[in-house]
């Protein structure tokens, strides 16, 4: 099986269930897992392989994304015509309603390889995407798991079913997740996972959401749904169904562990409460969240009240260290006291993401230790100051934090070195995305 030694680096994992800080270290890989780790000079005495040299650099697991929206990468620099959208509502059916009638084919595979290659720029080895292409719905999970295996990313995909452009395109986004379902619990890769996708409450009827909670009673897997992002999803779910979100995702078996329930910001006492004691994984997007303008989710609340509570960007950006943040900053700002935040942020990024996304694979990811899958970064940092176990958070927030990963490693293999992906032209991808930004924008004005 094909070995590795990354040497000369220093081991950093912030994981709260397996820290590891060790100075000149090394990690020697095989088979795609960590096999050992240790000081480099006693794990090169016998070794006789591919070496990777980090020449000092910190060499940390790779990141997790935990909602995302490739489908949204095309979008960047678009033109909307009319009124700046004013609220949450305006800025869906003005930009993302109208982009995602319009995707085919060839826009949402490009989107998915532009968006990918961004989230391994920036060192994120492991993605959990929430898809949305309602004029091109079959089969577009498999444009995406094509896009997933160029790269060799690690990625969960669905598509999120919705009313909001008639029931053929429901039917079809739930016949989609069901079939891609089994799919990836076929997938012999360990790359390649599914969860049954969900846009909103608000856009959900009951008749959609009975027929979804019969199909998947019997059905091993989670759900992945947003959650109370903007008021309209509470006012409008209360006013047809006379339920709050949180219940009514409850009602019809939603909240289940290995789900994601995405944003969850309007969300009272009792529903906080309800999600914590469900098991089920709540993702926050504090700078998507900021950008729309929907205000903050509760994080000292639901991390107080026992919830899973990790990290994602909303399809934003695809920078987890900057998401990791804005995450510390934001409770400081709402809470207008600068202690909370900073335990809050580091455990979402490198202990909750990696705990929930481990359940998902054969062995864990996000983490530093034997075993675990071979998913690792490598950041050129040089400190300027000490640094050792008990100060290593603040040189990652404020120091390599604001890096580009040297080396991306999935899984064993070089993916990425010194800006250049491995396997992949990634200037013919952006040739070609390019062209189909241009008529994906046409039909966009045009919709």
């Amino acid at each position: 099986m094909k070995s590795l030694l990354i040497k000369n680096g220093t081991l950093v994992c912030l994981s709260e269930d397996a820290p590891v800080f060790i100075e000149n270290g090394g990690i020697l890989i095989e088979g795609g897992l960590i096999k050992r780790m240790g000081k480099s000079s006693e794990l090169e005495r016998d070794y006789r392989g591919e070496t990777v040299d980090a020449r000092g650099g910190i060499v940390m697991p790779g990141l997790i994304n935990c909602h995302t929206h490739l489908y949204s990468a095309l979008a960047r620099g678009i033109s909307i015509k009319g009124e700046p959208a004013s609220n949450f509502v305006q800025i869906l059916e003005k930009l993302w309603w109208r982009l995602d009638r319009v995707l085919d084919k060839d826009s949402i595979y490009y989107s998915a390889l532009v968006g990918i290659a961004d989230c391994l720029r920036f060192g994120t080895t492991t993605i959990f995407d929430h898809h949305a292409s309602n004029g091109y719905v079959r089969g577009s999970l498999d444009l995406i798991a094509q896009a997933v295996r160029s790269f060799g990313i690690r990625a969960s995909l669905c598509y999120e079913v919705s009313d909001r452009d008639g029931k053929k395109v429901s039917d079809d986004g739930v016949e989609e997740n069901l079939e891609f379902i089994q799919k990836a619990q076929s997938d012999k890769s360990d790359k390649i996972k599914a969860l049954f996708g969900l846009h909103a409450s608000f856009t959900i009827s009951e008749e959609t959401f009975k027929k979804i909670a019969g199909i998947t009673k019997d059905i091993a897997c989670g759900f992945h749904i947003h959650c109370a992002e903007d008021l309209a999803d509470q006012e409008e779910t209360t006013r047809k169904y006379g339920l709050r979100v949180v219940d009514r995702l409850e009602k019809y078996g939603i909240l289940r562990p290995g789900s994601i329930v995405a944003h969850c910001i309007h969300i009272s006492g009792d529903e906080i409460k309800k999600l914590a004691q469900s098991g089920v994984f709540v993702a926050h997007n504090p700078e998507s969240n900021m950008n729309n303008g929907v205000g903050a989710a509760p994080v000292i609340e639901l991390i107080g009240a026992g919830a899973k509570l990790g990290l994602g960007t909303d399809g934003y950006s695809a920078n987890m260290f900057a998401e990791l943040r804005v995450a510390n900053i934001l409770p400081k700002l709402v809470k207008r006291d600068p202690r909370v935040g900073w335990a809050e942020a580091f455990r979402m990024l490198f202990t909750e993401n990696p705990r929930f996304a481990s359940t998902f694979f054969e062995h864990p990811v996000g983490v530093l230790k034997e075993n675990a899958y071979a998913d690792l970064i490598i950041l050129p940092y040089n400190p300027p100051t000490p640094m050792n176990a008990s100060n290593v958070q603040g040189h990652c927030i404020f120091g390599f934090s604001y890096l580009i990963p040297e080396v991306v490693i999935v899984g064993g293999e070089v993916v990425l070195r010194d800006g250049k992906f491995f396997g992949v032209d990634e200037y013919e991808i952006d040739s070609v995305a390019r062209r189909e930004a241009e008529k994906l924008w046409r039909r966009f004005n045009n919709e």
